[in-house]
């Protein structure tokens, strides 16, 4: 099994202080102090240990280490070159930031990790890759083409202080594509993809054409498709007839190249400070830019429910794969015809899946890549392989079972300790300043700066509807008003929630300010604007606000 100085040692030292203490377990599983020092020590004490046994690591993807459980949420944005990455980034921090090149051509030809650090600088790839705070130890594996390929732009922001992000090479089209890479460029993104919070895919929409390059980049991220949005940039550049044939020729290829249930996640605008071109969907990209700021600042909230579910992921592939490993073996003669018999299992490998899928009852999504597989068993020894060790698989069963149920316990309680956790500085300020916030001074906000009671406009032309209404004392009943307000043919539960807005005094019945105030709601409501939770002070009736004491 193990090669000397590996961490095989360490393993079974875990293994060994574990076997005392397992009936016990059984009835009290462990308790951890916080959700990534309990994912570290599930990890290393139950997971490991199979993924070790059955080299795991030679196949899908290295060991995770301290770093991966401890670090910030990461934002991966990958797209074609010119497709506006870098100024994406630029616009999110309001900030150059070391090492950043923009351009027409292919400019970012390099990985960036965009962190924070106190003096602003760059790192490059083979001192980041030694560095074990950082997560980025394990790309050495992809060899010095990778690393010089590779930095990490420090500086100090306040959107970094939660989030890091990773600008990546933009992706070639044509016949650019295979040439002068010098290290597998799917393979790198796979890695992030698996350790990042957020995958962004960038789109041109004044040219929108995925290269095969992109398709098979996208392909790669097969499995992470809950961490991938879409951004269709530079949105201001086309008409709107014309956007509207993008947005659905983008949906329709990507329909074609990630197959998930839920269509995946697009947000339409223009992500960076240059006026709009053609400012006729203004309100839509405001609209689309404040979801997606949304979803960014929501990332360390959600960062510990992400990392459980992406050790998850990892538990079940780990398991299909001790299975496919020691099904070879058992297959393997031990003496002769060994070469032959290796490749007609190989061949296979097919039926041997749907063999294991049978048996174990487990869905085919959680086998990987059969291609992918073949070709890396032809460079090792079957007869190597070990045989089937149920109580390694019984040990990620019992995380899976019962440990993770603890860890989501805690998860939920650290997210309503950091209920305030959000992504603060560079862009994600600049819409709350002034009446630049979303919709301010529109719908129910409008009027909202006027010393005058903004329904008083109209209040003549509702009151001469009000007196046909028959009001007692002042006031008409429910019913009346119901006659007169399911007239603009709205929903009952939307003027059911127009109702208790404006039906100030909980009387069940309306004065003649509240039906205009009524009307005026019903209009907010009609020109295609949300209602408030709450009626904000400047629409109260004047006759109901509270006289300052």
């Amino acid at each position: 099994g193990f090669e000397p100085g590996s961490s095989g040692s360490q393993a079974s030292v875990l293994a060994t202080s574990w076997l005392g203490t397992d009936d016990r377990r059984k009835k009290e599983p462990e308790v951890f102090q916080t959700v990534s020092d309990g994912l570290k020590k599930l990890y290393k004490s139950k997971l490991l240990p199979l993924e070790e046994h059955y080299r795991f690591h030679e196949f899908h993807s290295p060991a995770l280490e301290d770093a991966d459980f401890d670090n910030k949420p990461m934002v991966l944005l990958v797209g074609q070159y010119s497709t506006g990455k870098t100024s994406f980034i630029r616009y999110l921090l309001e900030q150059d930031f070391p090492g950043m090149r923009i351009g027409p051509e292919p400019t970012t030809d390099s990985f960036i990790a965009v962190m924070h650090g106190d003096i602003e600088g760059l790192v490059p790839g083979n001192a980041l890759v030694v560095d074990p705070k950082k997560p980025f130890r394990k790309l050495n594996a992809f060899g010095n083409a990778f690393l010089n390929r590779f930095v990490c732009a420090q500086l100090p922001n306040p959107v970094l202080e939660s989030i890091s992000v990773i600008d990546t090479p933009g992706i070639l089209s044509g016949e650019k594509q295979r040439i002068s890479r010098g290290y597998d460029f799917a393979a790198v993104l796979e890695w992030f993809a698996e350790r990042v919070d957020r995958i962004i895919l960038l789109f041109d929409a004044h040219k929108l054409d995925i290269s095969d390059e992109f398709s098979e980049v996208i392909r790669a991220l097969k499995n992470h498709e809950d961490k991938i949005r879409v951004v269709l940039n530079k949105a201001d550049q086309i008409e709107t007839q014309q956007l509207m044939r993008v947005y659905g020729a983008l949906m329709w290829s990507l329909g074609k190249i990630v197959n998930t249930p839920e269509v995946i996640r697009v947000y339409i605008g223009s992500f960076w400070s240059q006026p709009l071109l053609i400012p006729d969907n203004r309100k839509l990209f405001e609209a689309e830019e404040q979801d997606l700021f949304k979803d960014i600042q929501s990332l360390p909230r959600n960062a510990a429910l992400r990392k459980l579910n992406d050790l998850i992921k990892r538990a079940r592939l780990a398991k299909v794969h001790a299975y496919i490993i020691s099904s070879l073996k058992k297959e393997m003669p031990s003496v002769f015809g060994k070469e032959n018999k290796k490749k007609e299992l190989i061949n296979s490998l097919g039926e041997i899946y749907g063999r294991i899928e049978r048996e174990h009852q487990i869905s085919p999504g959680d086998f990987p890549n059969l291609k992918k597989m073949q070709e890396q068993l032809q460079a090792h020894d079957l007869n190597k392989f070990q045989p089937l060790k149920m109580k390694l698989l019984d040990s990620v069963d019992d995380m899976l079972a019962h440990d993770i149920a603890q860890l989501m316990v805690l998860v939920r309680q650290e997210e309503t300790q950091r209920p305030n956790q959000v992504v603060k500085g560079g862009a994600f300020d600049g819409t709350l300043n002034g009446p630049f916030g979303h919709g301010y001074g529109e719908g129910a906000g409008e009027g909202i700066d006027e010393v005058e009671w903004v329904v008083a406009r109209d209040k003549p032309m509702y009151d001469e509807i009000f007196y046909t209404l028959s009001p007692v004392n002042g006031k008409v009943t429910g019913a009346n008003a119901k006659k007169e307000m399911v007239k603009s043919k709205l929903p009952n539960t939307v003027l059911g929630k127009i109702w208790k807005l404006a039906d100030i005094d909980k009387d069940g019945m309306l004065d003649d300010e509240e039906f205009a105030l009524a009307n005026h709601l019903i209009k907010v409501k009609l020109e295609g604007h949300e209602l408030p939770g709450e009626l904000p002070s400047h629409l109260m009736p004047p006759n109901k606000r509270k006289i300052p004491e």
